[in-house]
């Protein structure tokens, strides 16, 4: 994965997500073969801010039904960035 739009795949904007912000955390969705390395240098060129630190979740997805059938949602990861004080990324504010 050369592309740093390919590794940022969406914002998660959830409550505990806006939380985070507070602290200066700001949270995505990343495809599941990320690495630290490249979630870091993705976010300080697309944003260009300076990151302190990386944390990853790989989620499981769910079991779902839908009367008879069942399926699975997808498996996903989570990264939250941490940015170095005084910085923000414009696109999660007023949020």
């Amino acid at each position: 994965m050369t592309n740093a739009r390919d590794i940022l795949i969406r914002p998660l904007i959830t409550e505990k997500a806006t939380a985070l912000m507070q602290d200066n955390k700001y949270t995505f969705i990343v495809p599941l073969k990320a690495n630290k390395v490249e979630i870091r240098q993705a976010v300080e060129q697309i944003f260009k801010v300076k990151v302190l630190d990386v944390n990853t979740i790989r989620v499981m997805g769910k079991m779902k039904r839908m009367g008879k059938t069942q399926g699975k949602r997808p498996d996903y990861k989570k990264a939250i960035v941490k940015l170095a004080p005084g910085q923000s990324i414009e696109f999660f504010e007023g949020l």
